[in-house]
């Protein structure tokens, strides 16, 4: 058994699988396969020349542009970079293939160098016409036709049958479909972020219908948790968190957001629409409260509320942080390359970051900047202020009262009623003060108010103080079109509405990135792997048919969410098992192909909500303020600004859901941190996955974790049995969803026994172990005989395959 509790440190060193066949075969065989452009051309271009003869003027050398067809085969004075068809005439051909260094291409100094595969390639290409074609991520999807595959069996829905055909053209056969365990597990684990109780996962073996998983996929998607696990996702996107992130990094009020986006995703709200109210909810007609909340999303960037902050310099440092966040998430764009320059390997120029970067120059975010107080939570207006219906109710009413107090007041005094006066004084500051308490205790939240727009300026070389710079109107990239309306400024609205318009705007584009990033959250990889980088660097996807197909697919359907996760996760591909045979290993390393599932480590929340689950302390009401988990002490000895110390909530709030966690930018929680939760600073589209030591001393010794083994040993004391076989195998049930092995029984025995012995010597240590935390201990139970178990508990909430996905 301890082959489970193993962890191993270390990297593998993975070299990159290029998919296609003949990438796998001789050069010779290659020069029988036609180019193609975007898959074979593109990438060596841009990895080898656009940074001297690309985007970006500045770097431009020799007046040369091969980033753009008609100038890369432009007459040069009799002579061109690439004549279509002739090698002997093309002068890349030439210096690609120079045997003089002082001419070769690229040079030496540039610490480039071409492989001969690559420059096989680029030779080929030129010979068969150099034809071209625009970067695959900016040309608009189109569905295609679905191929047929030979095996007729195994498809269930179209998904499958472009993976298979690929499978089937690279001699691999799909995976075999994994154990109705195993799919009940993933599941839960992908659509609601918690493990199966062992009593849904007998129910679901025994429920024979054809469409039983279908009906599992339904009830998961209506629960109320899938926002919460889909909304992990979202809030890493838009750099979520309860700090403002810079110099003292001060709490600020936003959590009202976070439950926004949560029900925004437990509602199936449509993608565009959640678009539109976030970008500019306070732009719409009549804003809804929840459409105010939404609009939080341009003031969750990081801020900062130093003394001898320069106003202008961070507007500017915020200005640039809008660009990169909604290039980012929306389009998966790395804009933020061209704050200070052009784009090297894309089409983004710096006009069109500071052009994006006006849309955003409405946003009341200046506030804070003329009051620098070293308070926490710090200075953000403007907010928005919630009271729940009774709360408000309360309020009418002490309201309605003060004010007939108040006029009685004038009558007594008017009367000369000294002693009535005074009465009637007391009672209005007794109503003032329960005023007050009620808008003291309100929840709080940040919220998008429009300004007169400031000016814009394309600032050169990123300098605040520069302001030789040309003003600029918002707008979208030039090269992807342009707003029509007229000649008045564009607004939030519009450029929301540009993102998410398949017709005439960006829609098409940002319906891709979308569709890649929810492959991603169900098979561990996007179809193209570059999730934040759909350009000249990024990967090209490994099934470009099937990822535009699933982009027009969520665009046709109205932008549904719902939809496009019950298309994936009701998939074949999606139900296969995750045991890679080792041609699959050999043949495809980083399972490109989808010839079987992935396997993975929980995301940190889940990893802490699967614990307190199966404890049994888990608190599943959904939404409300953040919530402050235990923490070493002294955690934020070095938080200054004010100084400040963390203290824990001691109620029921400490079992809530992860999701609600207090996230403090420069302090992240060390249980999140040990477990590769981004500290939110910017936008995080992939999270890494490490296995490392500290984290499996924090499953080991976090109070949370220490605190959930010993409710979880009184789960086992008291509902699983009177002998320790039986003890363990509930207690592997529960956590591992299986019957423990022989192995593992005579393992945790010997435990249980030893630990036994030893809390019998040692009460006090028993006594210790038991007095962690809140949750209450059942005074009918033996304090060693829990302590033990609390042991085993540990050690089983510890396995690797209670927080791995399979």
């Amino acid at each position: 058994m301890w082959k489970h509790w193993t962890i191993s440190i270390g990297l593998c060193a993975v070299a990159t699988l290029v998919v296609r066949a003949e990438d796998r075969t001789s050069q010779s065989a290659d020069a029988t396969k036609r180019v193609d452009f975007n898959r074979d051309i593109r990438p060596i271009l841009s990895d080898k020349c656009f940074a001297c003869h690309g985007p970006n003027a500045a770097s431009r050398e020799a007046d040369l542009r091969l980033d753009i067809e008609a100038l890369a085969k432009a007459d040069r004075g009799g002579y061109a970079a690439i004549v279509p068809g002739s090698l002997e005439k093309s002068e890349v051909v030439r210096r690609i293939n120079s045997a003089d260094e002082s001419e070769r291409m690229p040079p030496a100094e540039s610490g480039k160098q071409l492989a001969q595969q690559e420059i096989a390639r680029l030779n080929q290409w030129v010979a068969e016409g150099a034809p071209w074609s625009l970067a695959w991520s900016y040309v608009p999807p189109q569905r295609v036709p679905v191929p047929t595959a030979t095996n007729k069996s195994w498809s269930v829905n179209w998904i499958d049958q472009f993976l298979l055909v690929r499978l089937e053209a690279e001699g691999l056969q799909p995976s075999a479909e994994a154990d109705k365990t195993t799919l009940i597990r993933r599941l839960y684990i992908d659509l609601v972020g918690l493990p199966p109780a062992w009593e849904e996962i007998q129910e679901f073996i025994a429920d024979q219908r054809p469409d039983a998983y279908e009906h599992l996929v339904d009830r998961l998607l209506a629960s109320p948790h899938y926002g919460e696990r889909m909304a992990t996702y979202w809030l890493d996107l838009v750099r979520y968190a309860d700090t403002v992130g810079y110099h003292g990094d001060q709490e600020h009020y936003i959590s009202p957001y976070r439950d926004y986006v949560i029900n925004a995703l437990n509602s199936n709200m449509p993608f565009d629409r959640f678009t539109r109210e976030q970008l500019a909810g306070d732009l719409l007609p009549k804003p809804t409260i929840e459409q105010k909340e939404a609009s939080g999303y341009n003031r969750v960037l990081q801020t900062s509320h130093e003394g001898g902050v320069q106003p202008k310099e961070y507007l500017a440092i915020y200005a640039a942080d809008h660009v990169r966040n909604l290039s980012a998430v929306w389009m998966g764009a790395t804009m933020g390359c061209t704050q200070c320059h052009d784009h090297k390997y894309d089409p983004y120029t710096m006009r069109d970051f500071y052009s994006m970067a006006a849309f955003f120059a409405d946003v009341d975010e200046a506030q804070h900047l003329t009051r620098a107080f070293d308070i926490s939570p710090t200075y953000r207006l403007p907010e928005l202020e919630l009271l729940t219906p009774t709360e408000e109710s309360t309020l009418a009413a002490l309201e309605r009262q003060y004010t007939l107090l108040a006029q009685r007041l004038e009558k007594s005094k008017s009367n000369g009623n000294e002693a009535a006066a005074k009465a009637l004084e007391e009672q209005l500051a007794k109503r003032k003060a329960e005023i007050d308490a009620i808008h003291t205790q309100a929840r709080r939240t940040m919220i998008t108010v429009a300004i007169e727009p400031r000016i814009t300026r394309i600032l050169p070389r990123g300098n605040w103080m520069d302001d030789s710079g040309e003003v600029v109107q918002p707008a979208v990239p030039a090269f992807l079109g342009k707003l029509e309306i007229g000649d008045r400024r564009a607004t939030r609205l519009e450029l929301a509405n540009w993102l998410v318009d398949a017709k005439s705007g960006a829609g098409g584009l940002t319906a891709r990135v979308m569709a890649n990033r929810l492959w991603y959250l169900f098979f561990g990889r996007g179809l193209a792997a570059a999730m934040d980088d759909f350009g000249g660097q990024g990967e090209a996807p490994s099934h470009p048919e099937l990822l535009d197909s699933l982009a027009v697919e969520f665009v046709e359907s109205g932008w549904d969410m719902k939809h496009m996760v019950k298309l994936i996760v009701t998939s074949r591909a999606y139900r296969q098992s995750s045991v890679a045979t080792p041609q699959m290993r050999r043949t495809d390393p980083l399972n490109l192909l989808v010839a079987h599932q992935s396997s993975y480590r929980y995301p940190a929340e889940s990893v802490r909500d699967a614990a307190l689950s199966i404890s049994g302390l888990l608190v599943p009401t959904v939404g409300g303020p953040s919530i402050r988990p235990y923490q070493p002490p002294g955690y934020y000895r070095h938080l200054n600004f004010p100084l400040r110390e963390y203290e824990h909530h001691t109620d029921a709030r400490q079992w809530r859901r992860a999701v609600y966690m207090h996230w403090q930018r420069q302090y992240l929680h060390p249980m999140l941190k040990a477990f590769d939760a981004p500290s939110r600073e910017e936008c995080t589209v992939e999270r890494a996955r490490s296995n490392t030591a500290p984290a499996a001393l924090v499953l080991l010794n976090d109070p949370t974790f220490v605190e959930a083994a010993r409710a979880f040993a009184v789960r086992i004391l008291l509902e699983g049995g009177a002998t320790v076989q039986e003890r363990v195998n509930f207690a592997f049930r529960q956590a591992a969803l299986r019957d423990a092995d022989t192995e593992e029984q005579q393992l945790l025995n010997k435990l249980v026994t030893r630990s036994g012995r030893y809390y019998q010597v040692h009460p006090e240590a028993a006594g210790q172990l038991l007095g962690i935390g809140l949750a209450q201990v059942p005074d009918n139970l033996n304090q060693v005989e829990l302590a033990s178990w609390t042991i085993v508990a540990r050690v089983v909430l510890n396995l690797s395959e209670v927080t791995t996905r399979n």
